[in-house]
């Protein structure tokens, strides 16, 4: 995996970003205009998926990465449940379900592979690379 210099490389957020922009495009819809709730429901979600990678990947140390990405995985799965309210209510048909549904669960495995990735890292992030060439060169 080649070093990743700013979020916006993160294939994960630019996939939560697609996901994002087309579900405000579903809650722009006539089906959704009452349901306040479930609008801004679902746009803290869809939103907060791509930001708490980014927020994540600011911080600039692998540990507190990690906790966003959890954050950010959780975010999927809550997004994915008001789905199923969506369609439960019948603002969306099964078809448009399965597209975002799937959409959801392409980007909890993008972040998993994510997690998996930093987890296994001898690399702390970006605000230790100092110390971790320091100490590299001390035991020279």
């Amino acid at each position: 995996m080649s070093t990743i210099q700013k979020f916006e490389e993160i294939v994960s957020w630019q996939e939560a970003r697609i996901l994002n922009q087309e579900m405000g495009k579903l809650i722009d819809t006539e089906r959704f205009s009452k349901n306040f709730r479930l609008i801004a429901q679902i746009e803290g979600s869809a939103g907060s998926i791509m930001e708490n990678i980014a927020e994540g990947f600011e911080r600039g140390g692998n540990k507190e990465f990690l906790q966003f990405l959890y954050i950010a995985k959780g975010s999927c799965g809550e997004l994915r449940s008001q789905l199923y309210r969506a369609l439960d209510r019948n603002y969306i048909d099964e078809m448009e379900f399965e597209k975002y549904s799937t959409h959801t669960k392409k980007i909890n495995f993008l972040i998993q592979k994510l997690i998996a990735y930093l987890s296994s890292s001898p690399i702390k992030g970006v605000k230790y690379k100092g110390r971790e060439w320091q100490k590299q060169k001390q035991i020279r």
